[in-house]
């Protein structure tokens, strides 16, 4: 099937990869199209398949989990990585999401909880546990302006709201009526402005903007 998700699940235990790749096969609209356990040949995976999502393991030999979503990202940007980890170290999601990954999974989480990840971060969507979201946005806004936004014009401000919201940009497009390109250039102004590297940071600031305000 052509509209299945393409996945590559990258871990460095040999077991738990192929448990993980096992419980993702049983869902209709995936499609595990490669599997490995290092980050140098997940590079390399990544820029002959081209997946839609990578799972990755926060911790392996050789390059770690966290260097390899960096390079990943930069090479292969329409990649979703999900971070897939036994810790919920802060320093580590925010590291991880600083090297553009859009989900941070604990491994005791559910097949069900994974394939509904999964598919939000194909979606362009961000995931991160209630318990560390409020820890991490205090990390990203250390040294910034008190009210980042406040750079930001009416439109743009609208869009961070629907960043913020789990829009993907095309479907922003479609609530505003303004193209995806639109859209992509707006999102590329609005990361510059906020002075952060990816729309999960945007999203942060967006949800903090929107509690503050009530």
């Amino acid at each position: 099937m052509s509209d299945r998700i393409t996945i590559v699940v990258v871990d460095d235990h040999p077991l738990f990869r192929q448990g993980v790749v096992a419980a993702l096969q049983q869902e209709p609209d995936f499609q595990v199209v490669g599997e490995t356990d290092s980050g140098e040949q997940a590079l390399q995976l990544a820029r002959t398949l081209m997946p839609q999502v990578m799972l990755l393991d926060v911790s392996m030999t050789g390059w770690n989990g966290i260097q390899t979503a960096e390079k990943v990202s930069i090479a292969c940007p329409a990649t979703a990585i999900v971070m897939l980890t036994v810790s919920d170290d802060k320093d580590r999601l925010l590291a991880a999401f600083k090297a553009g990954a859009r989900a941070y999974v604990l491994k005791g989480v559910s097949a069900q909880e994974l394939a509904r990840v999964v598919r939000a971060a194909a979606a362009g969507e961000v995931y991160v546990s209630q318990s560390l979201a409020g820890e991490m946005l205090v990390s990203l806004t250390q040294g910034k302006a008190p009210d980042p936004l406040q750079e930001l014009t009416s439109r743009e401000r609208e869009i961070l709201a629907l960043i913020g919201n789990g829009f993907t940009n095309r479907q922003i497009g479609e609530k505003i009526f303004l193209s995806e390109q639109t859209i992509k250039h707006y999102v590329t102004n609005i990361l510059q402005k906020l002075q952060v590297r990816s729309r999960v940071e945007a999203a942060l600031l967006a949800n903090r903007h929107s509690s503050g305000s009530r």
